[in-house]
């Protein structure tokens, strides 16, 4: 299992698949690394030299692809600038409400979280006067 830029990347898999498992790499980035870095698309990852495991780091950050903490660190930063401004889209993740316009009345169960029943819970007294 290589590591590349501090990732264990699964080694059964083709170099091109295996790199998206670096935080920030997605299918694009993935195929313009491995094409930059001049490794043949059939080699699978556990198959890397030491040599081509640098052209792909290399690569990289010569490109100054933001990955991993960086990026991460960048998405939180700009969400907190967007909550300190108080714009809409600022509120909107701080109530944690969908963001882009999606409807609210039905549906955006994930960003709302499971439902919650909002009602009277009656007593056993209630139930057994019932009867």
């Amino acid at each position: 299992m290589p590591r590349i830029l501090g990732v264990d990347v699964p080694g059964e898999k083709k170099v091109e698949f295996s790199l998206r498992y670096v935080y920030g790499i997605g299918s694009t980035r993935a195929q313009q690394v491995v094409a930059e870095a001049e490794i043949p698309t059939e080699l699978r990852a556990k198959d890397l030299t030491d040599q081509q495991i640098n052209r792909i780091i290399g690569v990289i950050q010569r490109n100054r692809f933001l990955i991993e903490g960086d990026l991460r660190r960048d998405i939180q930063q700009n969400l907190k600038r967007l909550q300190s401004v108080n714009c809409y889209r600022g509120i909107r993740h701080r109530k944690g409400l969908p963001v882009r316009g999606q409807r609210t009345s039905t549906n955006a169960r994930t960003r709302k979280g499971p439902r919650k029943t909002v009602g009277v819970i009656r007593s056993k007294d209630a139930k057994s006067a019932k009867t």
